[in-house]
């Protein structure tokens, strides 16, 4: 029977940008689906990193809180900047970098999801 390509348990929580942790409790809640190894240790096949690596964008960015919205305001102090995003009933504010606000072209009245992860914020477009 051929073998397929299969992650340690941490190795597919490192892909995922989840902890250990967190991947046992979704083997455990049938989130993910993992297999055991010879010695009863967690594999976690290729594909399932892949399919919930995956993105209707292409893109690839493991968080789960996403709130997507309008930028409302826009401050820029040197180096950093003060975005502030109305996503439905909830206003996120994230400092960024310039160069990010730049490189997104975020500017009040632009659509942009802000991106919780932890206790980071980060933006995209």
């Amino acid at each position: 029977m051929p073998r397929h390509r299969t992650y340690s348990g941490s190795e597919a929580a490192r892909l995922l940008g989840i902890s250990l942790d967190t991947l046992r409790r979704w083997d455990r809640q049938g989130r993910i689906r993992t297999e055991r190894d010879a010695a009863n240790r967690r594999r976690v096949p290729v594909e399932e990193v892949e399919r919930l690596r995956a993105r209707p964008d292409g893109r690839e960015l493991s968080a789960r809180n996403r709130f997507a919205g309008v930028v409302r305001d826009v401050r820029v102090d040197g180096l950093l900047a003060q975005v502030e995003l109305e996503a439905g009933p909830f206003r996120v504010v994230s400092v960024v970098t310039r160069e990010a606000v730049e490189e997104l072209g975020l500017r009040p009245g632009a659509p942009a999801t802000a991106v919780v992860k932890a206790t980071s914020v980060l933006l995209e477009r």
